[in-house]
């Protein structure tokens, strides 16, 4: 049934995403709400919120704010936290609100700048997309807004772009992590990995712009590399991997070399055509993947745990990689 959910939670929304991007540059990010979306970022869909510090701010918006449109009063907020807190940019991130009353966020930064003195970002996120939809657009306004000098190439430089909690189902080493300097330094980067979907369209930005090239993540960029020896032996087995596209498609290559007959690479996240092959499977509801599961002659299935609940009659062997947007989960 289109939309029924026994044992999936819902899953991170858009906007989400985009904090999830944004969380560690030293920005001032605000939520364009009324509370609760930011509520539920900070207290179910970041990982970091209790662990580490971020400006993330609600806006705050009542309802005559909302239907009446009143930016002005959303930047005069912004500025005054503008001034007390040093920070690098601010961000303002959608939500259904802002989508519903059709928020102009080119007239909204162009007044927050003239009144903030800092770069402002929007992230046009609606709250109706899933998570990675919203850390895609973080990502290209970052780089699109801020990473506009061209610089010398530095060799061995690699700019790692999908690394975020959401998308690595883990807190990403201090190599992998986004920091403000890699955003203005982008140019200088000899080539850029993509770690998830999330990150493919900065990565085709940036090689527009400066020619930067980019190549897909492995397991060992992935650090999943202990993943692959603690499988089972796969030789002449079916496989069913259900992760993150970049993740799935990198833990198929070695899975084929160890023998397997055929691997499918299932996702309920974003799908890029560079990635997928036939019969890989984009998944929407839980049926979807109770009927690829029974119809697929599997052996072995590889996915967060929480997906054994819905296919509990699969009779051969699982593999535990837990997928924090499915089930708030963290890997080691």
């Amino acid at each position: 049934m289109r939309g029924l959910r026994k044992y999936l939670t819902p899953f991170a929304p858009d906007q989400s995403g985009a904090v999830s991007v944004l969380y560690e540059l030293g920005g001032i990010v605000v939520v364009c709400d009324a509370g609760g979306c930011t509520g539920n970022i900070c207290g179910f869909d970041e990982p970091r919120w209790h662990t580490t510090r971020s400006a993330v701010f609600s806006a705050g918006l009542r309802d005559m704010d909302a239907i009446l449109g009143r930016d002005d009063k959303l930047v005069a907020e912004l500025a005054d936290a503008a001034h007390k807190i040093d920070a690098n940019f601010a961000a303002v991130v959608g939500t259904p609100v802002p989508s519903v009353i059709g928020t102009d966020y080119r007239a909204l930064r162009r007044m927050a700048e003239r009144k903030c003195e800092l770069p402002v970002l929007t992230v046009d996120t609606t709250g109706m997309e899933l998570y990675d939809v919203g850390a895609s657009k973080a990502y290209v306004e970052l780089f699109d807004r801020l990473a506009t000098e061209r610089m010398d190439v530095e060799q061995g430089r690699i700019g790692y772009l999908g690394a975020n909690p959401l998308d690595m189902s883990c807190i990403p080493p201090l190599e992998m992590s986004l920091s403000f300097d890699d955003v203005l330094r982008a140019s200088a980067a000899q080539k850029n990995v993509v770690m998830a979907p999330s990150g493919l369209s900065a990565a085709k930005l940036l090689q527009r712009r400066f020619g930067t090239p980019y190549s897909f993540a492995t397991l060992d960029d992935l650090q999943r590399a202990s993943l692959a020896q603690a499988l089972p032996p796969v030789e002449g087995k079916r496989v069913l991997v259900v992760d993150q596209q970049v993740a799935a498609a990198a833990l198929r290559e070695e899975l084929l070399s160890h023998g397997a007959s055929e691997v499918v690479c299932a996702t309920w996240f974003m799908q890029v055509d560079e990635l997928t092959q036939e019969g890989d499977v984009h998944l929407r509801e839980e049926d979807d993947f109770e009927e690829l599961v029974y119809g697929g002659a599997f052996d072995v299935l590889v996915g967060d745990p929480t997906l054994w609940r819905i296919a509990s009659r699969f009779e051969g062997l699982t593999v535990d990689v837990p997928q924090f947007p499915v089930s708030g989960r963290m890997g080691e």
